[in-house]
């Protein structure tokens, strides 16, 4: 076992042999959107992320369903249709599932890929004087509440649902251009410009990034400014659209936060928001930090530098 669960880290990993290991990673959660095979694209999405966020390529998926049993079953064909058609894009194949009766509609996947032993990217390795580019607009949450509740714009979630179904695999492919062959946490002296990698989804960007401090032994400082916001996330938080999780993440993570500066309440609050199938936080040398965000930018990604790593200090993470 290369990786496994004591960094928190977005997937298992594997070795197989000298130039192969597997990424094995599941998800799956209940509908965020109303339209059935956008729900199916979203999954799918998600559950691809982990993989890409370890620098690995999907190879297979195992769909896992929880359906009502006098639900009608075009919407689960629907559902079924949207992610494998994200599932296609990403040239990964369905090979099976499993299906259990449920009150409540639950669906998304348990995906396998392949990565280089030498050339995973953990989050663990982020090292002092690098820089955190983040490769997506936060707001997921609050804009998927708001759908719920009925109050969201149709700007809002046109831009939430196009986030949602943009799957990482070009973000991943410009990143793992830059990786090295460097030993898992113990980066050697011809190592690549990027150094640790996560994708932010369920516990926000604060938590994400306290996982990734905490696994470096580093600490990290956020431009709040700099940190990309998807239409209508602020204004759905001063609506007091804000998912369960939300309140969980801060409660969990805040602790570890020192602000510094005139920071609004709704930007604070969208620090913390949980996000379905989110970007990616790089570090990257610092160096090389602007090289890279324009790497990605020419292939489309809409990434930003958002932050910088720190030596080891209280706080754990500062917000200026």
């Amino acid at each position: 076992m290369l990786v496994g669960f004591d960094h928190a880290d977005d997937a298992g990993v594997y070795l197989l042999n000298d130039a192969q290991a597997l990424v094995q990673t599941v998800d799956f959660f209940t509908p965020v959107v109303d339209d059935p095979y956008t729900f199916g694209q979203i999954t799918a999405t998600n559950s691809l992320s982990d993989v890409y966020a370890m620098g690995g390529k999907p190879l297979t998926a195992l769909a896992l369903v929880c359906f009502p049993e006098k639900a009608d079953l075009e919407i689960l064909e629907r559902i079924l249709a949207g992610g494998l058609s994200k599932m296609i894009e990403a040239g990964c194949t369905v090979i099976g599932g499993h299906s259990i009766r449920d009150e409540e509609t639950k669906f998304g996947y348990a995906v396998t890929g392949i990565v280089h032993p030498k050339k995973v990217l953990a989050n663990q390795g982020a090292r002092v004087g690098d820089a955190l580019i983040f490769t997506k607009a936060l707001g997921t949450g609050v804009i998927s509440t708001a759908i719920k509740k009925g109050k969201a714009k149709a700007a809002w979630v046109e831009a939430a649902v196009h986030s949602m179904t943009t799957l990482n695999k070009r973000a991943a492919e410009v990143v793992t251009t830059h990786v090295g062959t460097a030993t898992l946490g113990r980066p050697s002296e011809q190592s690549s410009a990027v150094h640790a990698l996560t994708d932010i989804t369920g516990f926000g960007l604060i938590g994400h990034a306290r996982e990734m401090a905490l696994a470096s032994g580093v600490s990290l400082r956020i431009n709040a400014g700099s940190v990309p916001k998807l239409p209508g996330a602020l204004e759905c938080i001063r609506a007091g659209y804000i998912p369960g999780g939300l309140t969980n993440n801060r409660d969990f993570a805040e602790c570890v936060v020192g602000y510094d500066g005139d920071i609004s309440a709704e930007l604070k609050a969208l620090l913390f928001d949980p996000q379905t199938a989110g970007g990616l936080l790089i570090s990257v040398a610092g160096a090389d930090c602007e090289d890279l965000v324009a790497q990605l930018q020419a292939a489309g990604v809409p990434a930003r530098r958002i932050g910088d790593v720190l030596e080891s200090r209280q706080p754990l993470i500062s917000v200026y």
